[in-house]
């Protein structure tokens, strides 16, 4: 049996378990600065804490000289990841010197594993406060502020913030979070210790969100999980396929996409939904991670390569122009020449769009840990830039067969490399760049011709037709 984090003891910094009561008055407005690092569930985090202290007068700035209160929302996935935090706290002292009552907190999986080190080492550092423990941060903030250090991190089995309305600012994409936690426990993965088990949301309140998104002006929505597709409805017990088209129905007009799937809770049934309706998005993100079936086994990703290709025909059976993406691992513990060339393998006959490449970092706590990195560092390297070689010129490929073919393309806004022209998406998630239009404004659907591509971007021109 595995054992999940529990909270940590007073002896180690203060402990608060209760949630404030009530709403409190604000005398004066305060200012709350959140940097979210990692992945799209940080970035709908980062909303609910806002939604959170926006009741208690904070308001979110920008600008983090005029910041009461700092917030870094962090990510344990990766080494990198972590290290980039610390150096982000030396960059901190700053502030700190300058306004001696302005709390910094560390918030997210970072904060879960590494509770001890970041109030015991980083002395700026005055809240640690876990994925699950966000609704006690009104608390702890105003602790902070008479001199206490406060650390919450302990994780729930229920908590999923579904009463919370995620504070957004962005008005033409957003991201909910349909559920939270993973019961896969992957070998290489942390999320399991930070995040806790799956626990679901109600379908019925994440289809209000949507309406509600939709009412707000927003055009697209995300569905967020670590394995979406191993959601379950607590209440009727419905499944993700039913959540995404109970979604599509009640917002016809309004795309759908959805992140991260689970090779193997990708069913007939969810890909069947995904054709079924024009407004969910034809792009699937499916981590395979190794091509090989001795590695898959240690990771315990629970399918072979054969099984994931299977999953991968069905996709393209059914949905024959869906965008694939992945998520692949170089270097993983005990890893041979011969495992490394079955991922490369895999890659050619899938041809993924586009892919999430790294080299395997070892992750305390969980088994992969204890199997040790034996994959010497220029090996993985070496192994990891064969990867992402492969993935470029596959992408290149994939991108040269659209040129000729209009696209229905959701206008984001400005290209940030170049105001003079535009970009949107398509259905199938690829970035687009098109002259700049002063008849456009962010959250149209436009069509565009695309004249050129490189293996990330494409390139187009307006036209009024589809055909």
């Amino acid at each position: 049996m595995i054992e999940l984090p529990i909270v940590t003891q007073p002896s180690e910094a203060t402990t608060y378990a209760a949630e404030p009561q009530g709403e409190e008055t604000a005398t004066q407005e305060r200012r709350l600065y959140i940097e979210t690092y990692g992945c799209q569930m940080n970035v709908n985090d980062s909303e609910i804490v806002k939604g959170i202290l926006r009741r208690y007068g904070f308001r979110p700035t920008d600008k983090i000289d005029q910041a009461d209160v700092i917030f870094l929302n962090t990510c344990s996935v990766r080494e990198n990841a972590e290290r980039k935090i610390f150096e982000r706290l030396r960059h901190l002292r700053h502030f700190k010197r300058k306004k001696e009552d302005l709390v910094i907190g560390i918030l997210g999986c970072m904060a879960e594993r590494l509770r001890k080190d970041l109030v015991q080492k980083e002395p700026i550092v005055d809240l640690v406060v876990g994925p699950d423990e966000y609704r006690k941060l009104p608390t702890l903030v105003q602790a902070a502020q008479q001199g206490e250090k406060g650390i919450a991190v302990k994780l729930s089995r229920v908590e999923t913030y579904d009463d919370i309305e995620p504070l957004r600012t962005e008005g033409i994409s957003a991201w909910i979070s349909i559920m939270r936690g993973c019961d896969k426990f992957c070998t290489f993965c942390v999320v399991p210790f930070t995040r806790g088990r799956e626990r679901s949301r109600p379908l019925r309140s994440i289809v209000a969100e949507v309406q509600r998104l939709w009412d707000q002006g927003f055009k697209e929505v995300t569905l967020l999980g670590q394995n979406v597709n191993s959601y379950r409805c607590p209440d009727t017990q419905q499944d993700f396929a039913d959540l995404l088209a109970a979604v599509a129905r009640a917002v016809p007009a309004m795309r759908i996409r959805y992140t991260t799937s689970h090779p193997k809770d990708m069913s007939d049934k969810l890909i069947e939904t995904m054709a079924a309706y024009d407004n969910i998005c034809k792009y699937i993100h499916l981590p395979v991670q190794s091509g090989s079936d001795r590695i898959l086994a240690l990771m315990n990703r629970t399918y072979t390569a054969e099984q994931y290709l299977e999953r991968i025909e069905k996709i393209r059976s059914i949905i024959p122009h869906c965008t694939l993406s992945t998520d692949i691992i170089a270097g993983f513990p005990t890893e041979t020449e011969e495992d490394h060339q079955a991922t490369l393998e895999l890659m050619k006959q899938v041809r993924y769009d586009g892919a999430y490449m790294f080299k395997y970092s070892p992750r305390e706590r969980t088994k992969a840990w204890k199997m040790g990195d034996d994959v010497p560092e220029e090996v993985k390297l070496r192994r990891l830039q064969e990867i992402i070689e492969l993935q470029n010129a596959i992408s290149y490929e994939k991108n040269q067969e659209l040129i000729g073919s209009v696209e229905e393309i959701l206008v984001e806004g400005p290209s940030k490399r170049n105001p003079e022209e535009w970009q949107g998406r398509t259905d199938g998630n690829k970035v687009t760049i098109f002259p700049y239009d002063q008849n456009l404004q962010p959250g149209d659907r436009i069509y565009v011709r695309i004249v050129r591509a490189t293996s990330a971007t494409l390139f187009g021109e307006r036209v009024d037709q589809p055909h």
